[in-house]
């Protein structure tokens, strides 16, 4: 497909729904062959389905991001299949909830390891293909709750503030490489959001109109279309930041 990304090859964790799907198309609306990496296959298969029949290029790569040996494997067959890597998007997270007093360390487990060590994983495996890339890019995830250190949310805010310094981190030391890497903290209708939606839709009526813009963002139009940009050539001085999607909120 023609576009800004084109020629470029893109890799997309947590792909195969939510924001990770809306990035997936943003970024084959834009050119690039993508990647859709998750844990259920079904979910990726269908993602690239839709892609596909759009003209774009994809691959559907089932991976747990918790294990190093899976990103590995998902960072080669992408390079093998789609003929390099230049865009990385860590999206993937798991989470549970609750009072902070209650988190067990299988809570915190689970967001460290879907969430800091995925994000590392990938960074390291994908790192020698950026590396050659000629407009490398990284895009990491955080979270608003964990930037205002929202009740109930003490594993997660853990694991995505990892996720801030670890990319900060990373803009610095491979600078010198032309890597950039920037964290977006969006506010846009992953599943979870979804599920509190439909079962408070009440509480979501006013929760979106508390956002300044008024509404929810759109996992391809806004959070994707950030990543878009993010990727193209016109926002190659910008590294090292978190761009905060969240409507003025």
């Amino acid at each position: 497909m023609s576009g800004v990304l084109a020629e470029h090859v893109a890799l997309v964790t947590g792909g195969g729904q939510g924001i990770g799907r809306g990035v997936s198309h943003a970024l084959a609306k834009a050119g690039a062959a993508v990647a859709v990496v998750g844990r259920t296959e079904s979910k990726c298969v269908a993602v690239v389905d839709e892609l596909t029949a759009l003209g774009a290029r994809a691959i559907a790569v089932k991976c747990d991001v918790t294990k190093r040996e899976d990103v590995d494997a998902a960072v080669s067959r992408t390079v093998e299949e789609l003929g390099g890597l230049d865009i990385l998007v860590n999206n993937a997270q798991s989470s549970n909830q609750g009072a902070l007093v209650d988190v067990t360390v299988e809570d915190i487990e689970l967001s460290w390891n879907s969430g800091a060590m995925a994000t590392f994983f990938a960074m390291q495996a994908a790192f020698p293909h950026l590396k050659a890339s000629a407009n490398p890019c990284i895009v990491n995830f955080g979270s608003t709750t964990a930037i205002e250190g929202n009740k109930g949310f003490g594993a997660y805010a853990m694991a995505k503030e990892a996720i801030r310094g670890l990319s900060r981190v990373a803009a610095r030391e491979w600078g010198p490489h032309g890597i950039r890497v920037n964290i977006i903290v969006p506010n846009a209708l992953s599943p979870a959001m979804e599920e509190f939606r439909d079962a408070n839709p009440e509480r979501f009526e006013r929760m979106q109109k508390a956002v300044p813009l008024g509404r929810v963002g759109d996992p391809e139009t806004d959070i994707g279309g950030a990543v878009v940009a993010l990727a193209d050539k016109n926002l190659t001085y910008m590294s090292g930041q978190t761009l905060m999607l969240t409507g003025g909120a």
